[in-house]
Order: structure tokens, then sequence, then C-alpha cells
């Protein structure tokens, strides 16, 4: 996958939903670069992404 998301994904993923709306976004579109380009690394490489986060346990650990 490359390393920044394509025009196309970026543009429909910019298109704020009513809630998101409601909240306001300063740049829609880079908002959805950023989401879509953390979301294509987790995707790319989801054993490393567990590793580095705090929030999804690794498969050494037993869940709560």
């Amino acid at each position: 996958m490359s390393e920044h998301p394509d025009e196309d994904r970026i543009d429909r993923r910019a298109e704020l939903l009513p809630e998101e709306q409601e909240a306001g976004s300063a740049d829609p579109e880079a908002q959805a670069e950023a989401v879509l380009a953390d979301s294509d690394e987790r995707t790319d490489d989801p054993e490393g992404t567990r590793d580095e986060s705090v929030q999804t346990p690794g498969e050494s650990e037993s869940p709560a």
C-alpha cells in the first residue's frame, strides 16, 4: 500500500457525517488523509501496530 491514501479515498472520507459536521473540522481533507494513512499502516502491519499499541493487548497477554 502507498504511503499516502489516494485522492478518491480522501475525498470520500472528507465528506463529514452529521455528527462530524456538528463537531466541526477545520480541515476535513487533512483529517481524512491522516485517518486513512493510519488505517493503512495498521492494515499493512497488524503485528507491528499491535506491539506499539497501548490499547490492544499482545498475543502473550491474557484478556482482563
